[in-house]
């Protein structure tokens, strides 16, 4: 046992000496692949101006008190300079605080519009793509028909929505009138609002979740489901054992990019309610927006703020499913 672990560490010893320097793998790829890296250096610098400098730039300004009176800017012949100070961290102690009386709030809602949105997303994306992966006639005109509001522009179908919404004249409170039922006000009261967005929004997710799992339900091989049929296994237990896992990939990644999505859902939010009303159904990236758009003095710090915030939030959110996925996958 002895010789058999220092004949191991030496071998270890010896692999990790010969193991270059990050510096000199990235030289020897380079003079490997340096095609490679010329196609990549244009994307790259691309991203670096239009994703890099502005997050950098965003960074510091929620270090300062920027606003749309003190920053520099032009006025005919005349150039007025940057007059804004360094307050360091004090606009993030003052939102996370609860300060602003806006933040929690808006947080907390966010976080109720994620979870319902991306749970009804999934889950009516779930029964549509088993009910499209069974034999049935006119599947293809059925799939077709339910993609069809994922291929329409978002802009499209919240405009449209606003024109079935509206509280005076709209197409659904019509309906609900003709039925002798209560008609809310979809846009104008909070409660209704959230809940007007909530069903715009899972009617623009919908296909895009469908989509995937009907991919992921048709890499399934079909002998899985015949040796279950044999085993005499009922349809939930088929459901329970062999659809859940075999679609564990391909749910794990469409729920990432469904929470995220929806977490910075802004269109949705932005062309249903404007800029100047359903305050209380903003979400926390909406709320940004107006805190440096929508307001006069625009407040570019406090803006910045959330932003940064957002961004840390969903970077926390993203490693921790990413490592409790992992290890469920160990598990498994």
């Amino acid at each position: 046992m002895t010789v058999a672990v220092e004949g191991g560490s030496d071998k270890t010893r010896r692999g990790a000496g010969q193991r270059p320097g990050p510096m000199s793998r990235i030289r020897q790829s380079y003079n490997r692949n340096w095609y490679a890296w010329a196609m990549v250096a244009p994307v790259v610098a691309v991203i670096g101006v239009l994703v890099l400098y502005p997050l950098a730039r965003g960074i510091y300004l929620s270090l300062t008190d920027a606003n749309s009176q003190n920053v520099g800017r032009t006025i005919g012949v005349n150039e007025i300079p940057d007059s804004f100070s360094w307050v360091g961290l004090d606009n993030y102690t003052e939102i996370l605080s609860g300060g602003d009386h806006q933040f929690w709030p808006h947080f907390t809602w966010t976080i109720v519009w994620t979870v319902v949105c991306v749970a009804l997303h999934y889950g009516i994306g779930m029964g549509l793509a088993l009910m499209l992966n069974r034999k049935l006639r006119g599947r293809t005109f059925y799939r077709m028909v339910l993609i069809l509001p994922w291929a329409v522009p978002t802009f499209v179908t919240v405009f449209a929505w606003r024109l079935i919404l509206a509280d005076d004249g709209g197409v659904l409170n019509m309906v609900l009138e003709w039925a002798h039922l209560p008609t809310p006000a979809w846009l104008s009261e909070p409660f209704w609002q959230k809940t007007a967005a909530i069903m715009v929004n899972t009617w623009v997710g919908v296909p895009f979740m469908m989509v995937s799992l009907l991919g992921g339900l048709q890499s399934i091989p079909p002998e899985l489901y015949e040796a279950a049929e044999v085993d005499g296994a009922t349809p939930w237990q088929r459901f329970r054992f062999v659809t859940l896992p075999g679609l564990r990939s391909v749910s794990s990644t469409v729920v990432l990019l469904g929470v995220i999505w929806t977490f910075n859902q802004f269109v949705v939010i932005f062309l249903l309610f404007g800029n100047n009303s359903g305050t209380d159904a903003q979400i926390l990236v909406t709320w940004a927006y107006r805190l440096g758009f929508g307001q006069e003095p625009r407040d570019y710090a406090g803006s910045a703020a959330y932003g940064v915030i957002i961004l840390s939030m969903l970077i926390v959110f993203a490693s921790f499913y990413r490592r409790w996925l992992a290890r469920n996958e160990k598990a498994v």
